[in-house]
């Protein structure tokens, strides 16, 4: 659970807060709502993102709920610390799509006093942990996990079922590419794609004993 009201006066460092979960979990509304809270409190905020997302805006950080903070984009992790000099609060959106060396960084700009929120995707849409997400959450003083709403089962769902044939790992996309799908509903989903597509013939065109066929 993410306590807000932990700030300790005499304490010089920062911390690291993870939001993750699946696709359409709510984390960038999250984020969004955790950065103009800062805003709001007159807080020096700077937002991040990886240049190659550019679904609904080249610069903002949108949900899609379209709720919307303006962001800077970056190609890679190592432009933060420059981009970042002198504030209070860092919010970095979409981290899974970092290299590595996102996780030195939060925790460089927690050791210098900045209170940094990440949110990004947990696992990818094979179900393995997602690029630095795990680091980043060992190294977090909070996690908060989403959850979607499962399309098939209505249950809570943490995977992202991927309905494209593509087998890249970065693929952006939105319903039309992906769902979010319950541990049962995802495990049924795979199965049904490993299974090999039967050819079943119709049984009146099926030969009997003579050569054949039945009527």
């Amino acid at each position: 659970m993410f306590l807000e009201n932990t700030v300790n006066q005499k304490e010089q460092f920062g911390w690291i807060e993870v939001i993750c979960g699946s696709m359409f979990s709510g984390k960038t509304e999250e984020l969004i709502r955790r950065l103009k809270r800062a805003q709001f409190a007159k807080q020096r905020v700077e937002i991040f993102k990886p240049a190659v997302d550019v679904r609904y805006d080249e610069e903002m950080v949108v949900s899609h709920d379209a709720n919307e903070i303006r962001s800077t984009p970056v190609p890679a992790a190592a432009n933060i610390p420059i981009l970042a000099d002198g504030c209070d609060v860092v919010g970095i959106d979409e981290a899974q799509f970092f290299d590595d060396e996102i996780v030195r960084v939060c925790n460089d700009l927690a050791n210098k006093g900045i209170r940094v929120i990440v949110a990004g995707l947990d696992m990818d849409f094979k179900g393995n942990p997602f690029g630095p997400m795990p680091n980043l959450m060992a190294t977090a003083e909070y996690v908060t996990k989403v959850h979607a709403v499962c399309t098939r089962t209505g249950n809570l769902a943490q995977y992202s079922y991927r309905k494209a044939t593509s087998e890249a790992l970065v693929l952006l996309g939105e319903v039309d590419e992906y769902e979010p799908l319950s541990r049962a509903a995802y495990y049924k989903a795979m199965l049904s794609d490993k299974l090999p597509q039967m050819n079943v013939n119709d049984p009146q065109e099926i030969p009997n004993k003579d050569g054949k066929p039945n009527v």
